[in-house]
């Protein structure tokens, strides 16, 4: 799309058509690359501020404008790129700008999917709006605004997390193994920026152990707190997948996509009444990744063994997954065969368990 002189790849000829922008509110507006590189709309509606969010930074003669503050976030328009943790970021980009009486610009390349994602999490926590409130009032002021499905699915879990991020939310916690898996499948390493997702060893000593914990059978070492659990119900689909959302409430859909579809007072009802009626499987131990699992990090898949004395004790995969027998894929997968391990709620001496 742009071009290629002296093996440098630039932005100068790239063309994402006419220039278009919105305010969505006083001095708040969500446009294309096209708007953002046009220095002259800039300086008449005195820009002070712009949040690129595109697979490019702007070209340099937008970035060398004096009196412009520039942030760039290098993310693709795929379902399964990562925008829900520049979610905090991005506001307080944008809200320190606007508190100091500045003009913000936020935009992606169509501004159509990416930038509006940014701009309606920002409005869901600035003014303490549900999802659907918020992108109704951004569609309202920019007709054509479209999130793909991925970015839909991470803007309701932020509503369900109040606006942060949880990283003890459980759905939380699968999204970034998701986004984690792919960058493994790419890679075949987990990256150094998604170690965090590897937790600490629960067999440590610590001040404050968990009262309930997973132990191997045979040789009694802890292997996994009940905070480690991933929990899922029978046949249950995966979340973070690229979904198609179609009209009407479309039972092959995961209910996460459904929820998006129906009116809000609706959604809510049915998940009052799932939550009552399902029950979650214990076919299978699904947890997150354990300091104890040494293969993890640079391996795709592999066995899980107890690292005391070595008995097998599961499997994991960060591509393929893991079906379970109650008819759930899960992917990517830690899991732990239940006959292999007991569960225990009696606290006993931690130094004892190493």
């Amino acid at each position: 799309m742009a071009k290629k002189d002296e093996g440098i790849i630039t932005r100068e000829d790239f063309d994402a058509g006419p220039s278009s922008c919105n305010e969505i509110e006083p001095n708040l507006y969500l446009g294309n690359l096209t708007a953002a590189t046009d220095s002259e709309w800039l300086k008449r509606e005195q820009i002070t501020h712009i949040l690129t969010v595109d697979s490019c930074p702007l070209p340099r003669k937008i970035q060398t404008l004096p009196d412009i503050t520039l942030k760039y976030i290098q993310v693709t328009d795929m379902p399964r790129e990562d925008l829900l943790t520049y979610f905090e970021d991005t506001y307080q980009f944008i809200l320190y700008s606007l508190e100091r009486g500045g003009k913000v610009l936020v935009h992606c390349y169509f501004g159509v999917s990416r930038s509006a994602t940014l701009v309606i999490a920002y409005m869901m926590k600035r003014h303490n709006m549900t999802f659907t409130t918020a992108f109704d009032a951004v569609k309202k002021k920019r007709r054509f605004v479209g999130p793909n499905p991925g970015f839909l699915a991470q803007l309701k879990l932020y509503e369900h997390m109040n606006f942060s991020v949880d990283n003890t939310n459980i759905q939380f916690k699968l999204y970034r193994l998701q986004i984690a898996a792919d960058k493994v499948r790419k890679a075949k390493i987990l990256p150094q920026n998604y170690m965090d997702l590897v937790k600490a060893d629960p067999a440590l000593t610590t001040v404050r152990p968990e009262p309930t914990v997973y132990r191997c059978k045979k040789c009694r070492r802890i292997v996994a707190n009940a905070s480690n659990i991933l929990p899922h119900s029978p046949k249950e689909k995966q979340i973070w997948r690229h979904v198609s959302i179609k009209k009407g409430n479309d039972k092959t859909l995961p209910k996460q996509i459904r929820n998006l579809q129906m009116p809000e007072t609706a959604a809510k009802q049915q998940q009052q009444e799932e939550a009552k009626t399902v029950e979650m499987c214990n076919k299978t131990y699904f947890i997150e990744p354990l300091a104890w699992m040494p293969d993890i990090t640079h391996n795709v898949e592999g066995k899980l063994n107890c690292p005391k004395c070595n008995s097998k004790l599961g499997s994991f995969s960060w591509i393929s997954g893991c079906q379970c027998p109650c008819g759930s894929k899960i992917a990517p997968a830690f899991y732990l065969v239940p006959s292999k391990v007991d569960w225990s709620n009696a606290v006993q001496n931690v130094e004892s368990t190493i």
